[in-house]
């Protein structure tokens, strides 16, 4: 079993860029495709982007493609999100998933088998 930790949120300007980190532990982390989703205030958690085991395929959420890009180093049991031109609208808190490298959720949106807890990304008009 797979226990995610993420890091990098924080406060940051419109138009500015973070990268998120999701570090992997517990298991070997190649085994697992990874996703990233977000909860804003008030609303239900939705995905943003995902990646297959081996990080040769991806697959973006429509309100972040062409800004967001999702990676995985397995050699660092590490996934990451580089989020560029950030909006107010992106504010919301970010949380890495993980299933097993047999699933397809990560190309189809739908939700992961392990979570982290989440860090939190505000972004300011």
């Amino acid at each position: 079993q797979v226990q995610l930790v993420e890091s990098g949120g924080g406060l940051v300007q419109a138009g500015a860029s973070l990268r998120l980190s999701c570090a992997a532990s517990g298991s070997t982390f190649s085994s697992y495709n990874m996703g990233w989703f977000r909860q804003a205030p008030g609303k239900d958690r939705e995905f943003v982007a995902g990646i297959n085991w081996s990080g040769g395929s991806t697959y973006y959420a429509d309100s972040v493609k062409d800004r967001f890009t999702i990676s995985k180093d397995n050699a660092k049991n590490t996934g990451y999100l580089q989020m560029n031109s950030l909006k107010p609208e992106d504010t919301a808190v970010y949380y890495c998933g993980a299933e097993s490298r047999y699933g397809g959720s990560w190309a189809l949106g739908y939700d992961m088998d392990y979570w982290g807890k989440g860090t939190l990304v505000t972004v300011s008009s």
